[in-house]
């Protein structure tokens, strides 16, 4: 009788355990392949392009980078309005770091300044750099890149010594953005300076500055020129980079104080400055 038992539950044991065993192996083992990234509506966090300038459809007898300073020139200098960084700059960065837009990253993101993700919570890809496989920000349209690259610079403590230079002191611009290390590469002042010089962006930059009624070296003001106001009321010629300016507030902050989601404002609103 106890053979018996055991016979029964040594049959039952090897059952269960081939039932196991049949049921392990139906289970896939083949790893989904990962999904592409979608862009979230935090793509162009970092501001969202007015679309005042557009780019440009450049003519059949230009030069690849003829093409791309035609192209980009207008947002270059509207950058230059609202931001106080030289069009010439702007422009030089991007034929270098994009090498005139026709770049492996920026095809893939159109990343024109080499940006990396930094906390970038949109859109990113991959791309070996100075590391393999090194994380970039993902833009839905150039225009956005222009315009993160601006606010990139504006809203960095190690940036912001650069805004003590004059406006057309390119140069100086040049060397700063190495010393601050935006790049890694010695030779990355006199390439941009280069191409300055070259294809003479220097000119944007100058007529910036008239359309502004400024002097030529002019700066941007260090310190507000009151701490008293509390508000701001917007009048005609106003931007958001010119009342930051005047007031000593960044941009962001003005935008978070006044629930801007962009960066257009109108005639006899009233900003918050505190």
């Amino acid at each position: 009788m106890v053979s018996r038992f055991y016979f029964i539950a040594g049959c039952l044991t090897l059952f269960f355990l081939a039932s196991c065993g049949s049921k392990k192996r139906v289970i896939s083992t083949t790893k989904k392949p990962p999904q592409a990234e979608t862009p979230t509506p935090t793509t162009e966090k970092s501001g969202v392009y007015d679309g005042v300038a557009e780019i440009k459809t450049p003519p059949k007898n230009l030069s690849v980078t003829e093409s791309y300073i035609y192209q980009f020139s207008a947002i270059a200098m509207q950058e230059m309005r609202l931001y106080g960084i030289p069009a010439s700059i702007t422009l030089a960065q991007g034929i270098l770091e994009s090498s005139n837009g026709q770049g492996n990253l920026t095809k893939r993101s159109n990343n024109h300044f080499g940006i990396k993700c930094n906390g970038w919570k949109g859109a990113k890809v991959y791309h070996d750099d100075d590391k393999a496989q090194e994380c970039f920000r993902k833009y839905t349209h150039a225009e956005y890149s222009y315009r993160d690259h601006s606010l990139f610079l504006f809203n960095r403590s190690r940036y912001r010594f650069l805004f003590d230079y004059g406006l057309t002191d390119y140069k100086a611009w040049a060397k700063g953005l190495k010393k601050a290390g935006y790049a890694t590469d010695p030779k990355y002042p006199n390439k941009l300076i280069g191409l300055i010089e070259r294809y003479e962006l220097y000119d944007y930059d100058q007529e910036v500055v008239k359309t502004l009624k400024v002097a030529k070296n002019s700066k941007p003001q260090k310190k507000p020129k009151s701490n008293k106001e509390k508000t701001h009321v917007v009048v005609k010629g106003d931007t958001l980079y010119g009342i930051s300016n005047k007031y000593g507030i960044s941009v962001e902050d003005l935008k978070e104080l006044n629930n801007l989601k962009g960066n257009t404002i109108s005639i006899g609103q009233t900003l918050k400055l505190k």
